[in-house]
């Protein structure tokens, strides 16, 4: 049975994030220890049958692997997922979206719900990948979570969140594609620049900056760029021993209770 060909984008796709670093062919062709010559035909794809190295060396110096390099027409990819990609963020394998998660699994090939202590708030910045890091987290099984994704607890400082009080839990759900965010979405953000992480409402721009906004109106909006952010989880449920005091606590609760639930049924 005869199979439609497969298009090969590698020669346009050098080109376009070569032009995208704002480099030279001659800076860029220093950079891979090639000749200009050389990088000028394979960009013009006057090279027929690039060597396997050549492939590889590309992928190491944009942090693109060699399947989107080959299979994904990057010039159609939109401002915000470009720069996931010039982060180092590949979420283009095989044209589907995939993020590296580090979880832990049971005996029975369960994955763990694990908790990020505030004391482990500062590590996970640079330990969230790393398998030893996520295996040493204190683990959970949680009843009635949903089949098919993986979930994370993080607890909450401060009052910005108000009225969901300090200290309580948020459960959240591992987000690979974040351009499946809708406005105002609450979410924990894990933020590289501040060894931190956040919870907030969450909504992503087209140029690729997030506006982070508190439920407590004291608090204004920020905005943080793309880059500045490791991973995005999107809030499922939360936990707290504090109890409302008086009815009209309890009716403040409800009130922000219902509000995420409105927003989580409206994705």
């Amino acid at each position: 049975m005869k199979t439609e060909k497969q298009k090969i984008y590698f020669a346009s796709n050098i080109k376009f994030l070569r032009e995208r670093k704002r480099m030279s062919q001659e800076a860029s062709a220093a950079k891979l220890g090639l000749t200009r010559a050389k990088l000028a035909a394979l960009e013009a794809g006057n090279t027929k049958s690039p060597q396997p190295e050549d492939y590889l060396n590309f992928s190491f110096f944009f942090s693109v692997s060699v399947d989107t390099l080959l299979k994904v027409d990057l010039s159609k990819l939109g401002e915000l997922k470009l720069r996931e990609l010039e982060e180092g963020n590949d979420v283009y394998i095989r044209g589907g979206n995939l993020r590296v998660l580090a979880i832990s699994v049971n005996k029975e090939n369960n994955e763990h719900v694990e908790y990020v202590p505030i004391k482990a708030k500062a590590g996970y910045a640079t330990g969230y990948a790393d398998p030893e890091f996520i295996a040493g987290l204190p683990k959970y099984s949680m009843p009635n979570l949903p089949k098919g994704d993986t979930y994370r607890i993080f607890p909450i400082t401060g009052d910005s969140m108000l009225p969901i009080p300090e200290g309580s839990d948020i459960t959240g759900k591992y987000l690979a594609d974040w351009s499946s965010i809708k406005p105002n979405t609450p979410c924990i953000v894990i933020l590289k620049r501040q060894d931190d992480f956040v919870f907030k409402l969450v909504t992503i721009h087209a140029d690729g900056t997030l506006v982070l906004r508190s439920l407590n109106p004291a608090y204004q909006p920020y905005q943080v760029g793309i880059n500045e952010v490791l991973e995005i989880w999107k809030f499922h449920s939360y936990t707290t021993n504090v109890f409302p005091e008086s009815p009209s606590d309890i009716s403040t609760v409800l009130r922000a209770i219902q509000e995420l639930d409105r927003k989580m049924n409206t994705k």
